[in-house]
């Protein structure tokens, strides 16, 4: 009914134009006192062929509108056919279409290069920038003071910081970068803890963990950043306590800390690019891209993160892993 509406209203002035004829002749009829049946029955007749020439019409406009709705849901380059011309305005109406066509296309492929450039371009610097860090880790190793120390903790920050930008750039990659095979949790877990063993002494945070002893169907390397970059929010907001690893039931892992927590109205958004926080502004070196990788990565292995957090108490990040469960034919 409403398309059938539409359609009238855009008939609306050949409408009009017949009904003011028919005014005229009926008019002038009757001011010469002729037979008005002279020129009703013409005009019945019209009408009914016009009826006619409507109903083919509008069945035309219809089928018309129903293939515009199937391609309005294609994207610009699937766009092959258009309906037929039938008049002037449709080819005018085409012609820009196509026009548009090629300049979205023009725009992707510069736009596809540009990106293509700036990713190897970072993807060459993140290697090249892993030689002086290792460089650096190798002098610092045979040295044992505070300064060495201190030295070492700002330089694994840096890492974690290349690792990140290398994620970034993974993740915005088409390319697929998941290995998926049954992992132990207990050696991924460790693997990540070992990282951060210093810093854990040196901050005299206490570590409460206990093997969990259970196997998971994941990529290693990504599941590995994750809790890395967990474990790393973890310190850098706790300032003494502990952090706590356990395995929930359902296979849902979770890192908690005593740290200074996350404010309520915050959470909501804490998964989202470059959002800091109460938190991120008061310390003014957070990035907001940890959570958000975090969250982007989980959802390519197919898990569930989410953030339980109380102010001045503590946090606590659970990844539900339920999902990996081998299955046995």
């Amino acid at each position: 009914m409403k398309l059938f509406k539409e359609y009238i209203k855009g008939r609306r002035k050949g409408i009009t134009a017949f009904s003011l004829f028919s005014a005229v002749f009926f008019a002038t009829f009757a001011l010469y006192r002729l037979p008005m049946k002279a020129v009703l029955y013409p005009t019945l007749l019209c009408l009914i062929i016009g009826i006619i020439f409507i109903s083919l019409d509008f069945s035309r406009s219809k089928r018309k509108h129903r293939q515009l709705s199937e391609i309005k849901e294609l994207t610009a380059a699937m766009m092959s056919s258009m309906p037929d011309i039938e008049s002037v305005d449709d080819k005018d109406y085409q012609d820009i279409i196509k026009s548009l066509q090629n300049e979205i296309s023009n725009l992707q492929t510069m736009t596809s290069a540009r990106y293509r450039d700036m990713t190897e371009y970072y993807t060459v610097w993140v290697h090249q920038i892993k030689t002086p860090i290792a460089s650096m880790r190798l002098t610092l190793q045979n040295e044992d003071t505070p300064l060495s120390r201190k030295l070492s903790s700002d330089l694994f920050k840096i890492e974690q910081y290349v690792e990140m930008v290398l994620a970034f750039l993974r993740l915005e990659s088409v390319s697929n970068d998941y290995v998926f095979k049954e992992y132990s949790i207990d050696a991924v877990i460790k693997q990540a803890v070992a990282k951060f063993a210093s810093e854990f002494i040196d901050r005299r945070i206490r570590l409460i963990y206990e093997p969990v002893d259970v196997t998971v169907i994941t990529d290693e390397k990504w599941l590995s950043f994750v809790i890395e970059q967990i474990l790393s929010n973890a310190l850098k907001y706790t300032r003494e306590g502990s952090i706590k690893i356990y395995m929930r039931e359902s296979k849902t892992l979770c890192i908690e800390d005593t740290g200074i927590g996350i404010a309520p109205e915050d959470l909501p958004r804490i998964f989202e690019k470059g959002y800091t926080g109460y938190n991120g502004r008061t310390d003014k070196k957070a990035s907001g891209i940890g959570l958000y990788l975090c969250k982007r990565i989980c959802k390519n292995l197919g898990a569930e993160i989410s953030v339980t957090s109380k102010p001045d108490i503590g946090t606590t990040v659970s990844i539900n892993l339920e999902q990996y469960e081998l299955k046995r034919e």
